[in-house]
This record gives C-alpha cells, sequence and structure tokens, in this order.
C-alpha cells in the first residue's frame, strides 16, 4: 500500500483543527473558545457556580442550530 497518497490520523487531526479555527473565527461556531473562556471567566470572578457555567454551555450548545450555528464537535467531526 502506497503510504504517500493516504492521510495519516496526526495529518486528519491536523486538518480538522484548522477547519475548527477557521470557523471559529469566522463566527460559525455557538459555543466557540471565546465563550467557553467568557464562562470561565465569570466562574474565576465568583460571578456563577462551575455547574451554572455548564449548564449555560449546555443550553448555548442545544441552541446552536436553531440560531444557524455549529458546536465545536460538529466542526472537528466534519473536518
Amino acid at each position: 500500500m502506497n503510504t504517500d497518497t493516504k492521510r495519516t490520523r496526526f495529518e486528519a487531526s491536523i486538518d480538522k483543527s484548522a477547519a475548527l479555527k477557521a470557523a471559529e473565527s469566522s463566527g460559525q461556531v455557538a459555543d466557540s473558545m471565546d465563550v467557553r473562556l467568557a464562562l470561565m471567566a465569570r466562574v474565576h470572578s465568583g460571578e456563577i457556580t462551575l455547574a451554572q457555567a455548564q449548564a449555560e454551555l449546555k443550553k448555548i450548545k442545544s441552541g446552536a442550530k436553531r440560531s444557524g450555528k455549529m458546536t465545536r464537535a460538529q466542526v472537528f467531526s466534519r473536518g
């Protein structure tokens, strides 16, 4: 089998990560890293608890399709 024409798992992972970053930068991802970091900043400041942040993230992820966006997991799996 010629390995030059076949992508390795590592290469596929790199491509999927790049696709995820591109989708996040274009605003297509509902639960982007910026949203997640903002939630964690609220947790660290004591504004909300970790459980509340997790519940809010779950709500954001479930409403992603209604708002015309995708979740990080969906973007990564489609890569």
